[in-house]
């Protein structure tokens, strides 16, 4: 029952640890118990008085004891009194009990010879409870002693939190161990080493009362309630540790919640029940996630627990199906661990046979080496259990199927959720200071309370810790070896970089890619946008604007029709086109850039993540709103020009007009001789034949073209009853042809007879830029056609420049920024990193990567464990 104070020995002198030498104080502690040995044990209180006196010419005034405790000097020489006296009153309390329980034996084995005389029964009924009065009054009296203590240990913990004491204290050990274990989950969570550390796995049915069993021994309410309800719905391991300050927080969080408020007692419990519900898969109703949290506070007993979800016998309503199996699955996987300590809660306020978490914990232990019981709600099985005797057989070990190294009865509280860790101490031993299990030796007093049971989980947890983490470090050492010998047979020439050190070399690599939109010439992105626009709108501009317009009578009207046609266009349609291709083109330019090859440099593991990037970079991506409005004034101005400043110009307009008609042109061709099939030239050489409906058009075209050769200024158009008319000349042929084929045939045979003129009239265009100066006064020839492609390409070369002056000035400077963001989001997203950079040569990096640092934790904890003893 006395604290454990070995971390703060540089605090008092080394003499006064020479008491240690004097007194076997481990085998006192555990002799308390028993009185049969605990006479033996008694310490040598003369040597005693010795070791106080120097204490108490160390603590003098003017010693250098009394600069080292001045925290504690009001009150000192009371103290130092009192202390004396309660020691001496704790040994002679100590040999009240061994005598009482001297003469209770001896009145007992008198008693059993005169056949059990009823005065004899009478005596040892009084010396029973004789007995049992002294002992509460002893452990009352120790707890006292532990209560200062306590208050002593946090005093000198505060000192040194707020940096008093100029020597900084290492890490504790219960948070190295955690650390280990943490790291051993993250390395693989099916790995089978994680399960050879000891950790404490509190595991029982349902609404048993381990939550609260575990919140007593962590001393506040940190868990979500419902009654009835399924409330663990993951695994929590919760590290408990000693500190100044009673508080918890989690692995992931630098947020401290401090457990003596109640407002951060209650965001806790919403913070782990919102970790739960999010840790569950859709479709499911537990999780197999663990969610760490660490509790430190004075007098808080060093040890790792694990809070399982409550074995359950049938699957409600609202739950999956699965939910059974899968608890038992996660239940087993922890127990199955042959140095995990297995406390069993066992609610004693059900019939025993109700019991479904027994038989598990008897299959994982059979011997029960590992296992300690503890029979919850003792409370309510006393008022309702018929004969008390089942109570005794349960504690005994005699009732379950199942063998324990411990069995312990405790009281968790009342039932009332609002109830604090206080009121159910003390109700907790107030009952069993009045219950006649206790009174009836029923239970022993060191079978009884969640102090007891956390005091000797704490010490089979730190038992168990010693035997095995060496042997857990070997095996770690043989892996990594392993593992390096595997990397360099496999990649000499590479650094062991793990995954978050690829994804920022990556980052850089990606981030001079964006760097490198920014030192594309200018001229480049212009003759981009330029011709790719042109390739967007040029069939709008053929088919809508200059055919329609070259079939009018007169310049006059040909210029009027182009002027609303392009005004109609450039309200509607031109700006919007030319964003799109403005978006498009640096998409093209950004896409050329993430993916293109670095020659011996490039490495394709980063492929997918470059990818990914850059997809999720451009749907991330919008063009400023306003700058088609601005873009649409810019084109509409030039649209209107028609002044033609040189002949540099008007060349560069017929050179243009040229191209796009031959282009035309070419492509018109192609169509026909789809229609029509080879010439005799192609059927010769490639012994290839026309289909009959080949046939059918190459005739029809002919009878076309000669309807042309007749009629050069021939619309666009065929008339009914020249339709009627090829129709009949072909079917005096025997050719018989639908109309609509003549019509469709004229088509492209009109088509190609219009752009072979315009192609002409373009020609001789070329020596008319004279005229045009003079507006084609006293001229036959009208180049009017010209001045359109003109304004078009003029257009086409403003709305290029504006784009990449968009392009360069902002939209790179954004995309830039979303790039950024999206690789700050795939940073924090450890499940995308897993997805995106990936194979054999990541997961080894990543598996040296944990077995080194597995090694160096346990190596520290280790070499701080052999400190400590």
């Amino acid at each position: 029952m006395i604290p454990d104070l070995e971390e703060y020995k540089w605090i008092v002198p080394d003499f006064i640890w020479e008491l240690d030498e004097l007194v076997d104080f481990e085998k006192l502690l555990k002799a308390l118990p028993d009185a049969d040995d605990l006479a033996k044990l008694l310490p040598d209180f003369d040597k005693i008085g010795e070791s106080l006196a120097s204490l108490k010419g160390f603590l003098s005034p003017g010693s250098p004891g009394e600069t080292a405790f001045r925290a504690t000097d009001q009150g000192y020489d009371n103290d130092k009194q009192f202390k004396k006296g309660l020691l001496g009153e704790l040994i002679l309390l100590q040999q009240q009990i061994q005598q009482h329980e001297e003469e209770a034996r001896r009145a007992a084995g008198f008693s059993s010879q005169q056949k059990r005389k009823v005065s004899d029964k009478e005596k040892i009924d009084q010396l029973q409870e004789e007995l049992l009065r002294t002992q509460l009054k002893y452990q009352r009296m120790l707890e006292r002693l532990e209560k200062e203590n306590k208050e002593l240990r946090k005093l000198v913990l505060q000192r040194d939190d707020k940096g008093i004491h100029q020597r900084k204290l290492k890490k504790s050990l219960i948070d190295m161990y955690s650390e280990v274990l943490d790291i051993l989950s993250d390395y693989d969570a099916s790995y089978n080493t994680q399960d050879h550390l000891p950790r404490v796995v509190v595991v029982g049915d349902q609404s048993a009362g381990k939550t609260s069993v575990l919140e007593m021994i962590a001393q506040a309410r940190i868990f979500p309630r419902g009654s009835g309800e399924m409330m663990t719905r993951s695994p929590v391991k919760v590290t408990l540790s000693e500190g100044p300050h009673h508080v918890a927080l989690f692995k992931d969080s630098s947020r401290e919640f401090d457990l003596t408020k109640e407002e951060d007692l209650a965001a806790l419990r919403n913070e782990i029940e919102i970790r739960m519900r999010n840790s569950v898969k859709e479709g499911c109703t537990v999780s197999t996630e663990t969610i760490s949290l660490s509790v430190k506070g004075p007098g808080l007993q060093r040890m790792v627990l694990v809070d399982l979800p409550g074995v359950i016998s049938t699957v409600t309503s609202g739950m999956a199906p699965d939910t059974k199996e899968t608890i038992f699955s996660i239940s087993k996987a922890y127990m199955q661990n042959p140095n995990a300590i297995i406390l069993c809660i066992q609610d004693g306020s059900v019939d025993a046979e109700r019991s479904i978490v027994t038989d598990l914990v008897s299959q994982m232990d059979p011997q029960g080496k590992r296992t300690i019981f503890v029979l919850t709600k003792v409370d309510l099985a006393e008022k309702n259990v018929a004969s008390p005797n089942r109570i005794q057989q349960i504690i005994e070990g005699k009732l379950f199927p199942m063998k324990a190294l411990g069995y312990f009865a405790v009281v968790t509280g009342k039932g009332n959720s609002s109830e604090s860790i206080e009121s159910i101490k003390e109700y907790e031993e107030e009952f069993f200071q009045n219950s006649k299990l206790l009174k009836t030796s029923m239970l022993k007093a060191h079978q009884v309370t969640t102090k007891n049971l956390s005091l000797a989980v704490s010490d089979c947890f730190w038992k168990m810790v010693r035997e095995s983490v060496e042997q857990q470090a070997d095996a770690f050492k043989a892996t990594r070896f392993n593992l390096e010998t595997e990397w360099k047979n496999n990649y000499p020439r590479l650094r062991e970089l793990d995954r978050n050190e690829l994804f920022e070399k990556a980052k850089n690599e990606i981030l001079d890619e964006v760097i490198s939109l920014t030192q594309v010439t200018p001229k480049h992105w212009e003759e981009m946008l330029e011709k790719t626009l042109w390739e967007r709108v040029s069939t709008h501009v053929i088919e809508n604007i200059y055919l329609p317009a070259a079939q009018t009578a007169n310049s006059g009207t040909f210029n009027t029709t182009v002027d609303i046609k392009l005004k109609q266009w450039t309200d509607k349609q031109l700006p919007n086109k030319a964003v799109e291709v403005a978006w498009e083109t640096l998409q093209e330019e950004f896409s050329r850039f993430m993916t293109e090859k670095k020659g011996k440099e490039h490495d394709d593991i980063f492929d997918k993540l470059k990818q990914a990037v850059k997809e999720e970079t451009i749907k991330r991506h919008k063009w400023n709103e306003r700058a088609e409005d601005s873009l649409r004034v810019i084109q509409h101005n030039a649209l209107e020009d028609r002044s033609i400043s040189d002949k540099q110009q008007w060349d560069a307009a017929i050179h243009f007009m040229e191209e796009t008609l031959q282009s035309r042109l070419k492509d018109t061709e192609s169509v026909i001789e789809d229609m029509v099939g080879p010439n005799w030239k192609k059927r010769w050489l490639y012994w290839v034949g026309r289909t009959k409906e080949q046939n059918i058009r190459n005739e029809t075209k002919n009878e076309l073209e000669k309807l042309i050769k007749c009629s050069e200024d021939h619309p666009a158009y065929l008339a009914n009853d020249e339709v009627t008319t090829v129709r009949k000349n072909l079917e005096a042929r025997g050719v018989a042809v639908d109309p609509c084929l003549i019509k469709d045939t004229w088509h492209q045979i009109y088509r190609r007879y219009f752009l072979k003129s315009a192609l002409n009239h373009c020609n001789l265009c070329r020596r008319g830029f004279y005229y045009y100066q003079r507006h084609f006064v006293d001229s036959e020839l009208e180049c009017n056609d010209i001045v359109l492609f003109w304004r078009i390409q003029r257009m086409l070369a403003i709305t290029a420049n504006t784009l990449r002056q968009q392009l360069t000035n902002t939209e790179v400077r954004r995309l830039e920024k979303n790039v950024k963001e999206v690789l700050e989001d795939f940073a924090e997203d450890n499940e995308k990193k897993v997805m995106l950079l990936t194979g054999k040569r990541v997961q080894l990096a990543e598996d040296l990567k944990k077995v080194r640092e597995i090694q160096e934790k346990l190596e520290a904890f280790i070499e701080a464990l052999h400190q400590e003893k």
